[in-house]
């Protein structure tokens, strides 16, 4: 049995630690073997808990990345090719050490040590806290951009090593990778599709997490369309620090005003998406037991463990293909055909799809967005 496996995202600052420790605190409560991991370099997990990294309370543990020991545990193979490629070239070995802990590199092993977690068939619950929404899409992109390159690149990429590798080390006078580089490589690829393959599955959903305020809601939507186009499923929205309209006074009541047009705001922009709202607390909740009230009035009734009710973003037919873009402008999307592949373009975002044999064949014969939906129709005729 597969995990439930819970992202939270959004714009910097908006609260999503807070509601993504809530959460792993009230999955803990109800009995749920509840890990909760971190993408967000800033480790402020466990400041919002206040405790270090391990079993925090009975069946909610914590985990922190540890890039290094993880890259030396899994991908040794290619930090030591990168780490005496960089000595050949004059480096010293404690410059070469730092570079090849890339920028980025702690993100990306945080997301393959969710597979291992994931596979382990010990949690009920893992709850990601992720990096605030830019960082999230890139990295959330990765898997498949990566997959697109790797799978070209690779088999010439082994004949051309075998080929020039002799020569490499007199002309150029460096090592050129060997077998076990190029077999470690295919493991990190493999490994990042397999994470694409439980962050897209049946079993996962991503939270967005916005406060009330025009810059983040706009941000938000186009997160959602996003998420979609990389065929990621929300299923719910957060929405942080919301004043109550009880006793307000004049300052604070003109903010319940803006709040409450912003909110109607978001139920029309992520309708049929449910919106959890957090109201503004007198004091930051931190420690377990402040997490765990956060998490009761997060989620009321509804059961937030439960499999996602929404369908998968993108959706194939024998003579259609359907992509969910919610919140996308006409005037934003783009669509081209290249040989077997699809490719979209939502705003700054670009996914190439790789068509099934069924359709790669045939014409496209039209094409459309409506009510959030792109369809792409194809003739029963064959691709020229």
């Amino acid at each position: 049995m597969s995990p439930r496996v819970l992202l939270f995202t959004g714009k910097g600052g908006v609260g999503k630690t807070t509601a993504a420790a809530a959460t792993a605190t009230l999955a803990a409560a109800r009995g749920l073997k509840t890990l909760i991991v971190s993408t967000d370099t800033a480790h402020s997990l466990a400041d919002a808990l206040a405790v270090e990294p391990g079993e925090v309370a009975p069946g909610l543990h914590l985990h922190q990345v540890d890039t290094q020991k993880s890259l030396e545990r899994h991908w040794g193979e290619l930090q030591d090719y990168a780490r005496g490629l960089l000595a050949e070239l004059g480096l010293d070995e404690i410059t070469s050490e730092e570079i090849t802990v890339l920028p980025g590199a702690e993100e990306v092993i945080a997301l393959l040590e969710l597979r291992e977690h994931a596979r382990e068939g010990r949690w009920d619950v893992i709850v990601v806290d992720c990096a605030p929404t830019a960082e999230t899409l890139r990295l959330l992109a990765l898997p498949e951009a990566l997959d697109w390159h790797v799978s070209r690149l690779m088999p010439v990429g082994r004949k051309i090593v075998r080929l020039v590798s002799p020569f490499v080390r007199g002309v150029a006078g460096v090592s050129a990778p060997g077998e076990g580089v190029m077999n470690a490589g295919e493991r990190f690829h493999r490994g990042l599709m397999e994470v694409r393959e439980l962050l897209t599955g049946d079993h996962a959903s991503v939270r967005l997490v916005l406060t009330p305020e025009s810059v983040v809601l706009a941000e938000a939507r186009r997160t959602l369309t996003s998420l979609n186009l990389y065929g990621y499923r929300v299923d719910a929205v957060i929405a942080n620090r919301v004043f109550p309209a009880d006793g307000a006074d004049a300052w604070r009541a003109q903010w319940v005003a803006a709040q409450s047009r912003l909110l109607a705001e978001a139920e029309q922009s992520f309708a049929p998406l449910p919106i959890h709202v957090v109201p503004y607390l007198p004091a930051e909740p931190v420690g377990r037991a402040a997490l765990a009230a956060v998490g009761a009035r997060l989620y009321g009734e509804s059961d937030p463990f439960a499999a996602p009710a929404v369908e998968p973003p993108l959706r194939m037919t024998a003579d259609e293909l359907a992509l969910a873009l919610p919140g996308a402008d006409r005037d934003d999307v783009d669509l081209a055909r290249k040989g077997d592949e699809l490719i979209v373009t939502a705003g700054p975002y670009r996914r190439i799809l790789a068509l099934p044999v069924a359709l790669a064949r045939r014409k496209i014969s039209g094409a459309s967005l409506r009510d959030g939906v792109l369809r792409v129709a194809f003739s029963s005729g064959s691709e020229s």
